[in-house]
């Protein structure tokens, strides 16, 4: 008699089986509740670590290590043996630490990273993905690619350049000394950040572990013309317990409304043949709304962790009060009620787009926009749809600043007007982010199509005519730089 045959649940991940009961009750793939259980332990962990491992109870290197051996606990928990994927090209990366010099360092470890990230995104999508084995392990490596390319840019702006050559961020980020072996584990593979991120600088993870995070941070402020007369000891709690809060809705709402509202209707037949135009408007805004929980749950926990740990502190607002927002990824009421496409992209994958700045688009000599977008697209992998929305996004970004710079003015007279104003700016806005973001959920080039032509291709034609027709008012470099950087950080599917 034939061996029964494991359930689709059961196997569909490199990890650990050991919680399948689980999500075999919950009828949630393995892999995920692998994810979630790790950030709940990591959670638990962080709490212990600045209670009892605190800067005055242990010594760097302690704090390192634990660190570092529970992130590696993580990793090989949620993905197994593709795992060895994360450890090799960490080791690769040391070499070139150590044994390149500072004038290349930057180079070499730049192609090393994102030459390895892209290939692992090719094989996992066109030799995997169909087979046996999903579990996406790239999350965790796209991460770890950050951080080492931005440790080496960093390195080489503290030992490779003279210091009248950098700007002032680079100034306070340069690494005057390479990071010793541990140092550089801990700062790649800590259980804080290794699975779901986000990216941080080199300078305030050792700050962190040292014991100096929180002073630093308010002597950048300069805490005394903030009210205190001497130095205070900010406590994350009260961020972490509103963090978890924001996590618990978010999980309910992946729960209910991603579930009864799965990127897969945008290809249903009702959909795509059947319903007027004003239907399928509203119905994609609808997919897409239900589609950001999980973005929101996994980056809202992830910065909990890092925050229980007490890393993430980013000084004091001007009411007084603490800020614990140094390593937050999103900010889920300016995302919800932007008035532009701008202000949408700034608060979302905020670490990316940071990455994004200071690894690429500062730093190339010539074409800085288009070379960030192609990095920015090489980074999330290469399913097509990630290309349609990249370049809609392109489109879009510029009909939107156009129709900005030429109205705008007209509706700041009143109150009135204002509000008239941003209403239909509310609206706009959400509405094209649905429509371009939407590739980037759907993945494959057959349903983007589909999509597309029963949409009747409109925001791309009308963003054209706009662009065509309508003049592009003088803007300041800076400016235009700046607002550019930001509409090519795009959302992963992880």
């Amino acid at each position: 008699m034939a061996a029964e045959q494991p359930s689709s649940l059961s196997y569909r991940t490199t990890g650990s089986t050991c919680l399948h009961p689980l999500s075999e009750l919950l009828g949630i793939p393995l892999d995920q509740v692998n994810f979630v259980a790790c950030q709940l332990l990591a959670l638990c962990a962080a709490f212990w670590f600045r209670i009892y491992l605190s800067p005055g109870k242990a010594s760097p290197h302690v704090r390192h290590a634990f660190a570092t051996i529970f992130g590696i606990y993580f990793v090989i928990f949620c993905f197994g043996w593709y795992s060895v994927h994360l450890f090799v090209l960490v080791l690769m990366s040391y070499g070139i630490m150590v044994t390149a010099s500072v004038s290349n360092i930057h180079r070499y470890s730049f192609f090393v990273a994102m030459g390895y990230l892209t290939i692992c995104h090719i094989s996992r999508i066109y030799i995997f993905h169909y087979g046996i084995l999903t579990t996406d392990f790239s999350g965790p490596l796209m991460i770890v690619t950050q951080k080492i390319t931005t440790l080496a840019f960093q390195v080489h702006d503290g030992l490779g350049r003279r210091a009248e050559d950098l700007s002032t961020e680079q100034h306070r980020l340069a690494v005057k000394a390479k990071p010793s072996f541990l140092e550089y584990l801990s700062y790649l593979l800590n259980f804080m950040s290794v699975i779901a991120g986000p990216c941080n600088n080199f300078k305030d993870y050792v700050a962190f572990i040292e014991g100096r995070h929180t002073h630093m941070k308010l002597l950048e402020v300069n805490w005394k013309e903030k009210g205190f007369h001497s130095l205070p000891e900010p406590s994350p709690t009260g961020a972490v317990i509103h963090k978890l809060c924001m996590t618990l809705v978010s999980l309910l709402l992946f729960l209910t409304l991603t579930k009864t509202f799965p990127a897969t209707c945008l290809a249903d037949d009702w959909f795509v043949h059947r319903a007027n135009f004003l239907a399928r408007l509203c119905y994609l805004y609808v997919v897409m709304q239900a589609s950001k929980p999980k973005y929101y749950f996994a980056w809202t926990l992830a910065d909990a962790v890092n925050n229980a740990a007490g890393f993430g502190f980013s000084g004091v607002d001007k009411n007084g009060n603490f800020c614990w927002d140094l390593l937050s990824n999103l900010n889920i009421w300016k995302i919800e009620t932007a008035t532009s496409f701008k202000m949408y992209v700034d608060n979302w994958n905020i670490q990316t787009a940071s990455w994004l700045k200071r690894v690429c688009y500062e730093r190339v000599p010539r074409y800085p926009t288009v070379l960030t977008f192609i990095l920015s697209a090489l980074w999330h992998g290469v399913y097509p749809g990630y290309y349609f929305t990249f370049l809609t996004g392109i489109l879009v970004t510029l009909a939107a600043r156009t129709m900005r710079n030429n109205y705008r003015h007209y509706f700041l007279s009143s109150k009135a007007l204002k509000a008239v104003y941003d209403t239909g700016t509310w609206a706009a806005t959400q509405l094209a982010i649905s429509y371009t973001v939407a590739p980037f959920v759907l993945l494959a080039v057959e349903p983007t199509i589909s999509l597309y032509k029963s949409m009747y291709f409109y925001l791309h034609i009308i963003s054209l005519l706009i662009i065509l027709f309508l003049p592009m008012k003088p803007q300041a470099h800076g400016q235009r730089r700046s607002q550019t950087l930001n509409s090519v950080n795009k959302k992963k599917t992880d």
